[in-house]
């Protein structure tokens, strides 16, 4: 009866210690989990950055991070104590050879914390929680609109020097330089875009000016997310279809929230996937507000043409 009793309290004792441990994950997990969008204070800059929260088992948390540039990399443990948190990842693109690390703490609705890049220097940093963008009617569409001049960039402005012009039609990039964004901002849309890159380039079109749908010289490579019809970092295309380098190619993009369809060269690659957050050299992490359309200059020379956007009534 003795030895009875002794295993039956200390089941019950096992049973108190999970439910605790249980428990603090809980409240962790109710804090942080998610997805988040952040701001990093760079040399007086605000530089985007998203992090994404979620549990594995029962205790451990793991998740993914994009920060300013490259694409979203996994993290294998986020260390929590009390309303603090911590995790490290490897360098990417940084300069330096040493982790980045991140140190954070939540209160309220929002996160602010600290990151180390690999080179040494400590920048702060602040997060609210990423919008869900799920939208609770049918879109109504409204009228077509060509973007692409008759000439000049009207309707356009390049961030840095400008190295765009339109000629007979086609919107040219000659050589890395500046990406040129719209003057207008956009929500849910439409995107009918043309494009054309010589040999081993490498562009991009930014929806919302936060999320890049890649273009590279892909033809005959494995269907990847940096590789031409992916979400960069995000979201593979189904297969590849990309032609030689010096053809005309196409996309046709549908974005409603962040529910992305893409059509490229008369295929579906994506058919109504989720874009989970930003991707690297986002123009901002404000992902409840509408934003332009981007197109990446700083990757080599392109071509656009018939570039239509028929943005959502």
């Amino acid at each position: 009866m003795k030895k009875a009793l002794n295993r039956f309290f200390a089941v019950l004792c096992f049973m108190a210690l999970t439910a605790i441990a249980h428990a603090d994950r809980s409240l962790a997990a109710d804090s942080l989990e998610g997805r988040w969008d952040l701001t990093i204070m760079m040399s007086g800059k605000k530089c985007p950055a998203w992090l994404e929260v979620r549990h594995s088992g029962h205790s451990t948390l793991v998740g993914h991070v994009v920060v300013v540039v490259g694409s979203a990399r996994p993290i294998s443990k986020i260390t929590v104590n009390g309303n603090k948190f911590s995790f490290a990842i490897p360098p990417q693109w940084e300069r330096g050879t040493g982790d980045m690390t991140f140190e954070g703490s939540f209160e309220g609705k929002g996160l602010s914390g600290s990151v180390v890049f690999p080179d040494g220097q400590s920048y702060t940093w602040t997060a609210v929680r990423a919008p869900s963008l799920r939208r609770q009617k049918e879109v109504a569409w409204g009228k077509p609109v060509a973007l692409i001049p008759a000439s000049g960039l009207k309707g356009w402005h390049a961030l840095g020097e400008n190295q765009w012009v339109v000629e007979q039609g086609i919107l040219r990039s000659a050589k890395s330089g500046a990406n040129l964004v719209t003057d207008n901002s956009y929500t849910d849309f439409k995107l009918h875009i043309e494009f054309r890159y010589p040999k081993g380039s490498n562009s991009g079109v930014y929806l919302r000016g936060r999320y890049e749908v890649q273009i590279s010289d892909s033809q005959g490579l494995e269907p990847l997310p940096g590789e031409l019809g992916g979400v960069y970092g995000f979201i593979a295309p189904s297969e590849q279809v990309a032609k030689a380098p010096g053809e005309w190619q196409t996309y046709d993009i549908t974005l409603v929230g962040r529910m992305l369809t893409l059509v490229a060269n008369g295929k579906t690659i994506i058919s109504n996937q989720e874009i989970p957050g930003i991707t690297g050299g986002a123009l901002d992490s404000n992902e409840g507000e509408p934003g332009p359309i981007q197109l990446q200059g700083d990757h080599g020379p392109i071509e656009f043409r018939n570039i239509i956007i028929t943005p959502a009534k």
